[in-house]
C-alpha cells in the first residue's frame, strides 16, 4: 500500500488528501536536503580553504564538528518546545532562512575565528529543521506508516551530501570555495518562502486520532514533566545511545571521506565529488528507503525488528569499511565504500519512528530535539574533531598515511552500536504498548 493510499484512507472529512500529505513531505525533504548540503560542503572545500586560510586538521574537525553542533544542539530543545505548541511551518521558515544567510555569509571570511561564527550560526538556524519536521511528518501520516515516510525524509541526508559533493566539487575546482557558499546559502531563500505559503499546519496527532491510536492530544506538558516521560523510557534511551555511537563514526566518515580520497589516492576535487557523491545519494537513498520498508514490514509481525535490523546493520558493514580504508587503489576504495554505506543507513527510518512513537504527540518535536542533542554532541560533534585530532597526532609517524587510520579507528566503534540497538529491540514492544495506552486513556 502506497503512503498516499494509506493517507486517503484515513482521511476525515474536510481533512487533507493523500496527494497533499505527499506533498508537504516532499517539501520538507527538499528543505532536508539544503540542511545537510549546506552544513556538508565544508567536507569537498577543506584543501583548498586550509590551505587559504592556514588551518591544521584539528582546527578543521573543531569547525566540522563542535563549531555546529554545540549551538545545533543546545539551540534544538529549545525551539522544538516551542514547536510543540506553536507553527511547526513557521519555525522551519525561519530555521532555513537563518542558517541559509549565514551559509552565504561564510563566502567573505578571512580567518578561523570569522569562520568559526558562520558555522555557529548555520548550527542555530538548523536546529530548527528536523524536529518540527518530523512531528509535522508524524501528523500527515500514520503509525503503521511512519518509518517509510520518515525514511523518505531521512533521504534528504543523502542527496543533500551528494549536492554538497558534486555541484560543491565542480563550483570550487572551477570558480573557488567562497563561490560554493554563496551559491548554496542564496538558494534556500526561496525555498523558505514556498514552505511558508504552502505547506499547512495540521492538529496535533492529527493521524493518531484518524488512525484510532489516540483520542484526544492533551496540552503540552511542562519542560521538566516532558524530560522525566522521555528519559524513562528505557527503550528510547538505547536507540538514542546506539544512534551516538554510530554517527560517531558517520559523521567523522562524512567530513574526511572526501579529504581521505584526495590525499591517499590523489583524486582531484571534482573526481571525488562525482564518485563519493553519486555513493552517498543513491546509496545511502537505497539504504534508507529499504530499512525503512523493511522495518515497516517486518515490525508489523513483530515490534523487535524496529531495532533487531538497525542492530544487524551496526556490524554486517564493518568488513565494507575495512575494505575502503584499506584499498590501495581508488577503484576497489570506491566499490568497498557503496555497499558499507548501503548498509550503514538501514537505521535512520526506524530509529526516526521509533523515537516519535514512543512519546506522546505533544512532546514528538521535544523528543526529536534530545535525539538530535545527545546523537549530534556526540557524533557530529566529537567524530570529525577526534579524527582530525588524530590525523595531527599520527603524522609524525605515519605522514599522510595517518588520515587511513584515524578514520579506521574511530569507524570502528560505530560496530558497537549492535549492543545498544539489540537491547532496545527486547523492551521496545513493551514500551509502544505503553506508549499507545497513555494516548488512548488521553
Amino acid at each position: 500500500m502506497s503512503l498516499e493510499t494509506q493517507a486517503q484512507e484515513n482521511e476525515p472529512e474536510g481533512g487533507v488528501s493523500g496527494a497533499y500529505a505527499n506533498y508537504v513531505l516532499g517539501v520538507l525533504f527538499v528543505v532536508y536536503v539544503f540542511n545537510f548540503m549546506d552544513r556538508q560542503v565544508l567536507s569537498i572545500v577543506i584543501e583548498p580553504l586550509k590551505l587559504e586560510l592556514g588551518l591544521s586538521d584539528t582546527q578543521i574537525g573543531l569547525l566540522a564538528g563542535f563549531a555546529f553542533s554545540l549551538m545545533y544542539t543546545f539551540a534544538g530543545i529549545p525551539i522544538a518546545r516551542y514547536a510543540d505548541r506553536a507553527s511547526r511551518r513557521n519555525v522551519v521558515t525561519v530555521g532555513l532562512l537563518v542558517w541559509t544567510s549565514f551559509t552565504a555569509m561564510t563566502a567573505n571570511v578571512g580567518n578561523f575565528s570569522q569562520l568559526f561564527m558562520t558555522r555557529i550560526g548555520v548550527g542555530i538556524g538548523e536546529a530548527a529543521g528536523s524536529p518540527p519536521s518530523h512531528s509535522m511528518i508524524s501528523d500527515y501520516f500514520p503509525p503503521r506508516r511512519r518509518a517509510t515516510a520518515l525514511s523518505v525524509y531521512g533521504m534528504g541526508v543523502y542527496i543533500g551530501i551528494a549536492a554538497a559533493m558534486i555541484f560543491g566539487g565542480y563550483i570550487a575546482q572551477n570558480f573557488g570555495w567562497r563561490s560554493v557558499y554563496l551559491a548554496v546559502g542564496l538558494a534556500g531563500i526561496p525555498l523558505a518562502l514556498l514552505v511558508r505559503f504552502t505547506v499547512k499546519e495540521l492538529p496535533r496527532g492529527y493521524s493518531d486520532r484518524v488512525a484510532g491510536v489516540a483520542t484526544s492530544i492533551p496540552e503540552q506538558p511542562p519542560l521538566g514533566e516532558a524530560l522525566k516521560t522521555i528519559l524513562s523510557i528505557r527503550s528510547l534511551m538505547l536507540i538514542i545511545a546506539g544512534t551516538a555511537v554510530q554517527s560517531l563514526a558517520g559523521y567523522g566518515l562524512m567530513v574526511w571521506g572526501a579529504p581521505f580520497m584526495m590525499r591517499i589516492h590523489g583524486m582531484s576535487q571534482t573526481d571525488v565529488g562525482l564518485s563519493l557523491g553519486l555513493i552517498f545519494g543513491i546509496a545511502g537513498c537505497a539504504g534508507v528507503l529499504s530499512g525503512g520498508w523493511l522495518s515497516d514490514t517486518l515490525g508489523q509481525r513483530d515490534p523487535k525488528w524496529y531495532m533487531r535490523l538497525p542492530a544487524f546493520q551496526a556490524i554486517l558493514g564493518l568488513p565494507f569499511l575495512g575494505g575502503f580504508l584499506l584499498a590501495e587503489d581508488s577503484t576497489t576504495a570506491l566499490i568497498c565504500f557503496a555497499p558499507f554505506y548501503f548498509i550503514a543507513n538501514m537505521y535512520i527510518g526506524p530509529m526516526f519512528a521509533m523515537t516519535q512513537s514512543l512519546v506522546p504527540p505533544t512532546m514528538r518535536a521535544t523528543a526529536s530535539a534530545i535525539n538530535l542533542f545527545i546523537v549530534n554532541l556526540i557524533g557530529l560533534g566529537l567524530g570529525p574533531l577526534l579524527m582530525g585530532f588524530l590525523n595531527d597526532a599520527l603524522a609524525a609517524q605515519y605522514g599522510a598515511e595517518s588520515i587511513r587510520y584515524s578514520l579506521l579507528s574511530v569507524g570502528a566503534v560505530g560496530g558497537t552500536a549492535f549492543i545498544f540497538f539489540w537491547l532496545a529491540s527486547t523492551s521496545l514492544p513493551r514500551d509502544l504498548a505503553a506508549a499507545r495506552a497513555a494516548a488512548t486513556a488521553d
